[in-house]
């Protein structure tokens, strides 16, 4: 099967963006981060994170903007596109994509994100939480999407307690199918 859009998504922590890097590599297909791109919108509004996470569920023209950002990123195609919402909006676009999610036990994320970032097991936690709250407000308020609804997937790999090179043989069997 000729795969040229593929989006990766999961909660932080689960290992998309090393997955995303690896499925670059072995695919060579460009690799977009939409976490960058709203990275990138908060430091324009001079913001936290956080802050900007609280700001955007008062403001959904920027969640809209990202995701006309990611929609336009996606037909253009010939791409990996990691982000929450990637597959949601491959679907609801009908994009044919094929559409990847990571689950991952919520300790073992809290832990990779101290190990990636540092801060204590409790702080990194408690923003972990806040963000996750924040954002599943705004896709149900703005967009009707349930995180949780796993079924628009092509394939859900729990990383817990498993490599990357485990992940990446689970998908590409999957995307080979």
């Amino acid at each position: 099967m000729q795969i040229n859009r593929i989006t990766i998504s999961g909660l932080p922590g689960s290992g998309t963006t090393t997955i995303a890097n690896l499925l670059k590599k072995k695919l060579n297909l460009q690799y977009i981060y939409a976490g960058k791109i709203f990275r990138k919108m908060a430091e324009e509004n001079e913001m936290e994170l956080l802050e900007f996470e609280k700001y955007c569920e008062e403001n959904p023209e920027i969640d809209k903007k990202l995701d006309e950002q990611q929609e336009e990123i996606l037909r253009k195609g010939n791409v990996i596109l990691e982000g929450r919402l990637a597959g949601w909006i491959a679907y609801k676009n009908k994009i044919p994509a094929f559409k990847i999610w990571l689950d991952c036990e919520k300790e073992e994320r809290v832990r990779r994100i101290v190990e990636r970032e540092g801060g204590s097991l409790e702080e990194k936690r408690k923003e972990m939480e806040e963000r996750e709250e924040s954002e599943a407000k705004r896709y149900k308020n703005f967009y009707g999407i349930d995180l949780g609804d796993l079924s628009i997937y092509d394939v859900v790999v729990d990383t817990t307690n498993i490599s990357p090179d485990v992940v990446m043989k689970k998908i590409l069997e999957k995307i080979k199918d």
